[in-house]
């Protein structure tokens, strides 16, 4: 089996994406550290995938992304690295394999920063490299979702997770502006009124951690 912290991204797939705090601490401590997280997120990641769903945790998150085309991500290794704009597949952290990645490292070092200064501590805050695994099924995206949202009442953070506040799931049943890929999460559901009656059979995945 793979190891789930180096599993190649590859363009046009669906990806799990989870990680938690160095040693099980938290990462999240105030509602400001949560917005602060989702707002790195919209700047460096919805340049490189599209984002179905996420659970921000108190010390670990998840995320459910589908990588974009080779055409769109090469687009934009050309816009960062205008110099390489001849080459159609350039090379090591600016590879179309990388970028990902390298999106990625700019969230967590960011944040990182950010969640240090503010909490007066050192070093690292995040595992690294992320864990990744690759969806290869329409039933395990569609149940990966579900468990992604039943996070914070699977681990007593509230008793009701579709009042949770840090998952996309209220986002994907509003009608207000996101960057979430709505349309197509509840199109896999059929409808929202099937999307709310699938959410309330317990989806149990194995210790992702």
């Amino acid at each position: 089996m793979a190891d789930i912290r180096t599993t190649s991204i590859e363009a046009d797939c669906f990806y799990h994406i989870y990680n938690r705090g160095i040693n099980g601490e938290n990462i999240f401590k105030s509602d400001r550290n949560y917005l602060f997280f989702l707002n790195k997120m919209s700047e460096f990641l919805i340049s490189v995938c599209d984002v179905y769903a996420y659970c921000l945790m108190p010390n670990h998150f998840h995320l459910l992304v589908k990588i974009k085309s080779d055409f769109e991500l090469g687009s934009l290794v050309k816009v960062q690295n205008p110099d390489k704009a001849a080459e159609t597949t350039p090379l090591g952290l600016h590879s179309l394999k990388n970028i990902f990645s390298k999106q990625f490292a700019e969230i967590f070092n960011s944040y990182s920063q950010a969640f240090n200064k503010e909490n007066k501590r050192h070093g690292a805050l995040i595992e690294s490299p992320f864990k990744r695994k690759l969806i290869t099924s329409d039933e395990y995206l569609i149940n990966l979702i579900i468990y992604i949202h039943q996070n914070p009442e699977k681990y007593a953070v509230t008793d009701q997770f579709s009042k949770y506040n840090f998952s996309s799931y209220q986002s994907i049943l509003s009608n207000s502006k996101t960057l979430l890929k709505r349309d197509e999460v509840i199109k896999l559901f059929d409808n929202k009124q099937n999307f709310i009656l699938s959410h309330q059979k317990t989806i149990d995945f194995d210790a992702e951690f």
